[in-house]
C-alpha cells in the first residue's frame, strides 16, 4: 500500500490518494485502487485529511468496505508459468466462460482442482493444501478435503448438461465425433452403477463403464455417459442419440468401434439421420460374401495407399433398413445406401497371426489344466474337442479345420459408411477415435482414475465431472504438443515443469513482479497457442 499525489489543472488543488495494488486473476493483470484521502497543504507539504478519511481515522463514524479484489498484503513468491497455461487455455476453449455461467459460485474451486490434478500426476486431493501455497490458481486459498467433497457433491445433472450443451456448440458440427466406452473398477458395494462386467483389461473387479464423446477435429472430449457396469457397448447407441437430440446436437456424424455394432443401431442411426463411420466385423454374411469375392483385387498395387501401407476398395451396398411404426402398427422396410469399406494390411496380418497363436495357446492351457474362463466358453467350443477316459484321462484336440478358417482373414478388415466414399479417407477417420483411447489413458494413468475412491453417488457424479474438466485442458496440451512435434524433445510432464519455474513476486503496495522468462518457455508458449505471460 502506497500514496501517490495529483494535481488537477484547472484548480490548481493537489489530492492524496491512498493506492492499493492487487492482481485480477480474470483478466490476468495487475490492477490499483485508489481511495482519496485529502489535500496537499501548498504551504507545508502536509496532507490535510477530508472528511471522511479524518472521521475513519478518529473512530467518529465506521465506514463499511465495499467487497472487491483483495490487496497484497505479504510478501510471497508463487510458482505462475503452468496456472497461467491453464488459464489461458481456460479462454480458448470455452470452458473457463461456459464453467462460470453453469456454476457461478464453484468455478474458481473446480479449475484450482483440475490444474492441481494436472499438475501433481497422480497424487490424491489430501496433497492440494500443500501444492496451492506454492502456486498461482483461480481460487487463490486451500480447500480443505470436506469442502471438496461438498463441492463434488454439489455438482448438479441439470448443470452438468447445461455445459455439455454449450461445449458441444462451441465444436464443429462438420467434424466427426468418436465415441467409444472404457470401465473403471472399484471394490465399493455401495455404488449402485458397480456391476460385474466384462473389460478390455481383463480385470475382473465389478466395475462402472464410462462412454466419452470426442471432437475428430479439435481433439477434444466434450460429453460423457456414466453407465452400469454389466452395459454393453451395443445397448448405449440409442441412448445417445436421444442424448443428443436433447441438448440440441443436430446433423451429428459419429465414429464407432465395432463394439456398437448391431442391424437395430445402424438402422437407428439412419433413422435420425446421423452421419456414421463403424467398424463390421468380417463374420457378418454380407461382409464375408463381398470379402470372397473381392480378396484377388484386394491386393492389387491399384489399391494399396502407401502412406498407410494398407490396401483398400469400397464397394457400394444396399441396406435393408427396417422401422417399426407403432402408430400405423406396421414396419417401414426400404433400401438405403451404404458404403462397405475393405482393407488388407500386411503388418497387421503378422500381427494377428501372433495374437491368435497365444490365444489359442492360452485356451489350451486353461482345458489342459481344468482352470477355464466363462468369457472364453465359445472358443474353447470352437478350436478344441476335449474327451476324457477313465484310462487316458482328458484329452484336448486342436480343431484345425476351424483353425485354418481363422487365418483367411488375417490381416483384413471392414468399416461402413452412409457417408463417406473413400475407403482411406474412411480409415482416417476411424483412426481419429484413438484419441478416445488416449483420454481414457489420460484418466486412469495421469488423472488417477484407474480406480474409484469414492463411497457416495454423488460425490462419485461430481468427481468424475471434475476430471473430465481436467481431461479437456490434458487433451488440448497433448494435441498442441503433437501438432508441433514437442514429444520429440519433451515429455508433458517436463514441457509443464519447464513452465511451472517462472514465479511471480508479490508484495504489499507493489504490483506483481513477474519473474524471469526464458527463450525456450517464450517458445513453449507460443507453439501450445499461447502469448508468453507479461505484466
Amino acid at each position: 500500500m502506497g500514496i501517490i499525489y495529483q494535481t488537477n489543472k484547472k484548480t490548481g488543488i493537489t489530492y492524496a490518494y491512498q493506492n492499493e495494488a492487487y492482481w485480477d486473476s480474470e483478466k490476468q493483470q495487475s490492477r490499483a485502487k485508489r481511495k482519496l484521502i485529502g489535500k496537499v497543504d501548498p504551504e507545508s507539504g502536509e496532507i490535510v485529511p477530508t472528511r471522511s478519511y479524518n472521521k475513519k481515522q478518529t473512530g467518529l463514524k465506521e465506514v463499511q468496505v465495499k467487497p472487491g479484489p483483495i490487496p497484497m498484503t505479504q510478501y510471497k513468491r508463487s510458482f505462475f508459468g503452468a496456472t497461467y497455461l491453464f488459464d489461458q487455455i481456460g479462454n480458448l476453449t470455452g470452458v473457463s466462460t461456459d464453467l462460470k455461467d453453469c456454476f457461478p459460485n464453484d468455478y474458481k474451486r473446480i479449475l484450482s482442482i483440475v490444474y492441481f490434478l494436472i499438475l501433481e500426476e497422480n497424487n490424491s486431493l489430501s496433497r492440494f493444501s500443500h501444492w496451492q501455497k506454492l502456486h498461482i490458481h483461480p481460487n487463490g486459498e486451500d480447500i480443505a478435503s470436506q469442502r471438496s467433497s461438498e463441492l463434488f457433491q454439489s455438482i448438479t445433472e441439470e448443470s452438468r448438461m447445461n455445459f455439455f450443451t454449450r461445449q458441444g456448440k462451441r465444436r464443429l458440427e462438420k467434424e466427426y465425433w468418436a465415441f467409444d466406452t472404457t470401465s473403471i473398477s472399484s471394490y465399493s458395494e455401495t455404488l449402485n452403477q458397480v456391476k460385474s462386467g466384462r473389460n478390455k483389461e481383463n480385470d475382473r473387479l465389478s466395475q462402472i463403464n464410462l462412454a466419452l464423446l470426442f471432437g475428430e477435429e479439435s481433439g477434444l472430449p466434450f460429453y460423457y455417459r456414466k453407465l452400469p457396469g454389466n452395459i454393453t457397448d451395443v445397448k448405449i447407441v440409442k441412448q445417445l442419440m436421444t442424448e443428443f437430440d436433447v441438448m440440441g446436437y443436430k446433423k451429428v456424424k459419429v465414429v464407432l468401434d465395432r463394439g456398437f455394432y448391431s442391424k437395430k443401431n445402424i438402422d437407428l442411426l439412419y433413422k435420425n439421420h446421423q452421419k456414421f463411420i463403424i467398424g463390421v466385423k468380417l463374420g457378418l454374411k454380407y461382409v464375408k460374401t463381398i470379402l470372397d469375392q473381392e480378396r484377388n483385387n484386394l491386393q492389387l498395387w491399384t489399391n494399396l495407399h502407401p502412406q498407410f501401407g494398407t490396401y483398400g476398395i469400397c464397394k457400394t451396398i444396399e441396406w435393408d433398413y427396417e422401422q417399426e411404426r407403432p402408430y400405423k402398427s406396421d414396419t417401414l422396410k426400404e433400401s438405403r445406401r451404404a458404403y462397405l469399406h475393405l482393407f488388407y494390411n500386411s503388418e497387421k496380418a503378422a500381427k494377428d497371426q501372433v495374437d491368435m497363436n497365444d490365444h489359442l495357446t492360452k485356451l489350451y492351457d486353461d482345458l489342459i489344466n481344468n482352470t477355464c474362463k466363462d468369457y472364453y466358453t465359445k472358443d474353447y467350443a470352437k478350436y478344441f474337442t476335449v474327451t476324457e477316459t477313465p484310462k487316458r484321462g482328458r484329452r484336448v484336440t486342436p480343431n484345425e479345420e476351424a483353425m485354418k478358417e481363422a487365418t483367411k482373414n488375417y490381416g483384413y478388415f471392414a468399416l461402413l459408411s452412409n457417408e463417406i466414399k473413400d475407403p482411406f479417407e474412411a480409415l482416417s477417420l476411424y483412426r481419429s477415435k484413438d484419441i478416445v483411447e488416449k483420454g481414457f489413458g489420460n484418466l486412469k494413468e495421469r488423472l488417477n482414475f484407474r480406480r474409484l475412491q469414492v463411497s457416495s453417488e454423488l460425490s462419485l457424479n461430481g468427481k468424475i465431472f471434475v476430471e473430465f474438466i481436467a481431461l479437456i485442458f490434458l487433451s488440448y496440451v497433448k494435441k498442441k504438443m503433437q501438432d508441433a512435434k514437442l514429444f520429440n524433445k519433451y515429455t508433458l510432464q517436463g514441457m509443464l515443469d519447464e513452465l511451472d519455474l517462472i514465479e511471480l513476486f508479490e508484495a504489499p503496495g507493489h504490483a506483481r513482479i513477474l519473474g524471469e522468462i526464458t527463450e525456450k518457455q517464450k517458445e513453449l508458449f507460443n507453439k501450445l497457442g499461447v502469448s508468453p505471460p507479461s505484466l
